[in-house]
């Protein structure tokens, strides 16, 4: 336990997300009934930084899910070129914490004048954001003092699991709803995956993952340029292969964030692919066997953010206040 702010704020994300989906359950139902009656063609995801990878997580999840093609946006088409998409029969969702970014209010915006059905997942309820959108799902965290989001971006996952839930009237799905509070709290209670010792001195790494696996791996890059200072970048296992995998002849450290879904077996295969041509394989799995796959990737994340503070207050970094960053990034 380090005390850390941003470690504190990851163990309170099952009690947070168990609040949250108590409280958006009438509204997700009435959310996934409207759906249904749209039938989007598409749906385009706005978000930056730690939300944008939530975008991946939501492509993943919609297009397994309702098999409804799912893409990001560039929100400095609106905000920088000042251009108009057509977007008639479409879903639009807004994913910020803050909802306050210049880019992201104009995208959203842009959005529902080009005739989109707009939804914003937002925590702060009191943001402009919900002047311009259809619907607004809050997250309900609570206030996130630590600028590395967990919580936060757990709520944000749970709550696109819930959305697809109710708009697909998938009972598996709201039955891992309700078991994923205990879910995640087993991965609280769970044992370290990730070490200062196993990192020792890496100053780069690459996070591979399939799937939904893929789409967290996003996120821990992420979290450990910003609080570990340490290079990373993700990639899809599979893709990883086509290229990329000439990195390794180099000693490279690979983190493996292995999800028990569809792509396990395959995953499996390209791992062993690349342990074999030498590369030092730090392996991070979802916890727990029995987990519904589509809500095994949150589990993981919810040991990673617990373990990164840890590594990144071992190597003499301070993760609540990471040199360069503060908590709302504003960008046109």
């Amino acid at each position: 336990m380090t005390n850390t702010i941003m470690e504190l704020e990851a163990r309170s994300a099952p009690e947070k997300i168990a609040e949250q989906l108590t409280h958006n359950a009438a509204k997700a139902e009435q959310l996934g009934h409207a759906l249904r009656e749209l039938d989007p063609k598409f749906v385009m995801i706005v978000g930056r930084g730690s939300s944008d990878h939530a975008g991946v997580f939501a492509k993943y999840l919609f297009e397994i899910e309702a098999g409804v093609p799912t893409f990001a946006a560039a929100p400095s088409v609106a905000s920088v070129y000042g251009k108009s998409l057509r977007l008639n029969d479409g879903l639009v969702i807004v994913i910020s914490q803050s909802g306050r970014s210049p880019d992201i209010l104009a995208q959203a915006k842009m959005a529902k004048d080009a005739g989109a059905y707009c939804v914003a997942l937002v925590n702060d309820e009191s943001a402009p954001i919900k002047d311009i959108v259809d619907v607004v799902l809050p997250l309900k965290a609570g206030e996130e003092k630590a600028v590395a989001a967990t919580k936060s971006y757990l709520a944000t996952l749970s709550a696109l699991l819930q959305l697809a839930a109710y708009w697909t009237e998938s009972d598996s799905l709201k039955q891992a709803l309700a078991q994923l509070p205990a879910s995640l709290q087993a991965a609280v209670d769970a044992q370290p995956q990730l070490t200062a010792e196993a990192l020792g001195d890496v100053r780069n790494l690459v996070v591979l993952g399939r799937g939904l696996g893929y789409a967290i791996s996003k996120e821990l890059a992420l979290k450990m340029k910003e609080v570990c200072g340490i290079h990373a970048e993700a990639f899809s296992s599979a893709e990883f292969l086509h290229g990329p995998v000439t990195l390794v002849e180099s000693k490279l450290t690979v983190i493996d964030a292995c999800v028990a879904d569809e792509s396990y077996a395959s995953h499996i295969e390209q791992i062993e692919n690349v342990a074999g041509r030498g590369a030092d394989m730090i392996h991070l799995n979802q916890t727990a066997a029995e987990i519904h796959p589509r809500v095994a990737p949150l589990a993981l994340l919810q040991r990673f953010y617990i373990d990164v503070a840890a590594v990144a207050v071992a190597r003499g970094i301070d993760p609540d206040n990471p040199k360069g960053l503060k908590k709302v990034t504003q960008t046109l």
